[in-house]
């Protein structure tokens, strides 16, 4: 960790590198969810679905990269603790809501893209509720391991049918695995859900 200021906060530090990295991964969404939409939408070419893979892969990378190397040259800080899983939240969520405008995500499918930002979401307002309090909620092992997932799995379903060309069935991995993180997400929800409600009953008593 950084060195915190006199009053024990951690420093915005807003051009620090693991900063810039979260910068780039938030104008990395405009810039995938243009290209799906350019491919999908407006007939555009297939190759345009392998830049907006490209790109979001970029993005998911510097997820692991700027938490790395805040840690390794401690330079974490309180702009870059607030902004990493709002860049998460919006490239996941971003991708998921144009994966449905496609149809890629269709049918019963569609429910566990619901329930993926319906707890993005909610777990967005516990924080902010929570921090009221000066009630900090860790983000754990678990919970990391749900973001990867996310990300490994929009992946998947970027491709569509420029993926099917080359590995017929992939997208079919993709929704897979969009349940398996649909579980995993409402598992990890629940963890801040149960802390959430630990510190509205204490401060009712």
């Amino acid at each position: 960790m950084n060195s915190p200021t006199a009053s024990g906060r951690l420093r915005a530090r807003p051009l620090a590198l693991p900063n810039i990295l979260t910068y780039g991964r938030i104008v990395a969404v405009p810039i995938v969810v243009g290209c799906m939409f350019w491919q999908n939408i407006l007939n555009g070419g297939l190759w345009l679905r392998w830049v907006a893979l490209a790109f979001f892969v970029a993005a998911a990378v510097s997820d692991f990269l700027d938490g790395f190397l805040a840690r390794m040259w401690d330079q974490q800080s309180s702009l870059g603790r607030m902004l990493d899983p709002i860049a998460d939240k919006l490239l996941v969520s971003s991708c998921l809501l144009m994966l449905a405008a496609e149809e890629i995500i269709h049918g019963w499918s569609l429910f566990a893209a619901v329930v993926i930002l319906c707890r993005e979401i909610l777990v967005s307002g516990l924080r902010e509720y929570l921090a009221e309090l000066r009630v900090s909620v860790p983000v754990t092992r678990l919970a990391k391991w749900k973001t990867s997932l996310q990300l490994v799995t929009v992946g998947f379903l970027i491709t569509g049918r420029a993926g099917n060309a080359i590995v017929p069935g992939l997208t079919d991995v993709g929704i897979a695995l969009l349940w398996l993180s649909a579980l995993l997400t409402l598992y990890t929800g629940w963890d801040y859900l149960r802390a959430g409600l630990h510190h509205l009953s204490r401060e009712d008593a």
